[in-house]
C-alpha cells in the first residue's frame, strides 16, 4: 500500500441522491471522510489507512478531514446532515454508542439519521497500575476495592468518555466503589498514574501498551473476551473474576441516512479488502487492535446492542455528560 495520506482539506461539492442513482460509475469526483478526532488519534489512524485503500480502488482522491470535539458530535452531525450520495463518510469511534445513553441532546439521532457501512476495527481497553502500587492483578484491585470503598483511585480520560465507561461497567458487574479521577485526555491520565499520582489508570490499549512494554506501567487485565494478540500475557477482566464482562471500543464507518444500497455495497466492500491488506493487518496487530471489517447489518446490531448497555450503565451510575 502507498504511503498514507497525510494532506487534509474541507469540502466537496455534493450531488443529490436521485443523481447518483443516476450515476453507477460512482465514484466520480473525490469523496470525504469526516473523523471526530484529532490528528494522529487511533481513529484517524484507521480513517487514514481505509482512504488510501479507497483512493486506490476508487481512482479518485480520499480525504480525511479532522473535526474534533464536543465527543464527536459535531463532526457526527456534518455527516447526518450531508446529502447521501457516498461524497461524505465518518470514522468514528465508539463514543459515537456511548453519546444517547448519557441524557445528552444530540442534534440528530443516532440510528435514524445514519447508514452503518462496516465495523472497521476494534481494541480492547486495558487497566494498567503504576509499578510502585501494590495491585498485580484484577483481584487486588476488586479486593483493595472492597475493603476501602470509594478510597482506591483510577485515572481516566474523562467524565463519561469510554475509558470512564469501561469502569463504571466493572463496578456495576462486581459492586465495588471506586474513586474515578479524571483527565483531559487518555495521555494525561497516563503521565498522571506513570507518576504515581494514581495508582491505576484505564486507557485503549493502543496508548497503554506502549508503556506496558517498557515498564512504566503494570498490565493488569484488558476487557475484551479473549487475550489480545498484541498483549498474550495480560488476561481478560473475564478471566481475572468478572464472568461476562466484555467491552471492546471500536471504529467504525458511517454515511448519511438512505445511501443507496450500491453505493454502501460498493464502499463496504473496499473497506474490507483494505483491512486485510498484509501491511494493514500488521500496523493493528501491533498496537493490538482486531480488524472487523463487518456487514452493514451487523454493525447496525453492534449498535442498538451498545446504546442499550450504555444506558443501563449510566443510568445505574448517575453519569451525564458534562
Amino acid at each position: 500500500m502507498k504511503t498514507l495520506m497525510l494532506s487534509m482539506c474541507c469540502g466537496a461539492a455534493l450531488v443529490t441522491g436521485s443523481a447518483l442513482a443516476a450515476d453507477p460509475a460512482y465514484p466520480t469526483r473525490p469523496i470525504r471522510i469526516i473523523v471526530p478526532q484529532s490528528p494522529g488519534a487511533s481513529t484517524d489512524l484507521t480513517a487514514r489507512l481505509v482512504a488510501q485503500g479507497l483512493n486506490e480502488a476508487f481512482k479518485h482522491p480520499v480525504i480525511v478531514d479532522n473535526r474534533p470535539g464536543s465527543s464527536g458530535i459535531a463532526g457526527a452531525e456534518m455527516v447526518a446532515r450531508a446529502a447521501p450520495d457516498g461524497y461524505t463518510l465518518m470514522v468514528i469511534a465508539s463514543s459515537f454508542s456511548i453519546n444517547p445513553a448519557l441524557g445528552r441532546k444530540l442534534p440528530y439521532d443516532s440510528i435514524r439519521d445514519f447508514t452503518p457501512v462496516s465495523q472497521l476495527t476494534k481494541f480492547p481497553n486495558m487497566l494498567a497500575a503504576s509499578p510502585s502500587a501494590p495491585l498485580k492483578s484484577l483481584q487486588d484491585v476488586i479486593s483493595q476495592a472492597k475493603a476501602k470503598p470509594g478510597q482506591l483511585s483510577y485515572a481516566s480520560a474523562g467524565v463519561a468518555t469510554g475509558t470512564h465507561m469501561t469502569m463504571a461497567l466493572l463496578q456495576y458487574m462486581t459492586g465495588i466503589d471506586l474513586l474515578h479521577v479524571p483527565y483531559k485526555g487518555g495521555g494525561p491520565a497516563m503521565t498522571a498514574t506513570m507518576g504515581g499520582q494514581t495508582p491505576l489508570v484505564i486507557g485503549t490499549s493502543v496508548g497503554v501498551l506502549p508503556h506496558v512494554r517498557s515498564g512504566k506501567l503494570r498490565g493488569i487485565a484488558i476487557t475484551s473476551a479473549k487475550r489480545s494478540a498484541g498483549a498474550p500475557d495480560i488476561p481478560t477482566f473475564a478471566e481475572s473474576g468478572v464472568p461476562g464482562y466484555e467491552h471492546e471500543p471500536w471504529n467504525g464507518m458511517f454515511a448519511p441516512a438512505r445511501l443507496p444500497k450500491a453505493v454502501l455495497a460498493k464502499v463496504n466492500a473496499e473497506a474490507a479488502r483494505t483491512l486485510q491488506a498484509p501491511e494493514v493487518k500488521k500496523i493493528f496487530e501491533r498496537d493490538g487492535a482486531d480488524i472487523v471489517g463487518s456487514t452493514p447489518e451487523q454493525f447496525s446490531a453492534v449498535i442498538k446492542s451498545e446504546i442499550a448497555k450504555w444506558t443501563k450503565v449510566a443510568k445505574a451510575a448517575n453519569i451525564k455528560a458534562e
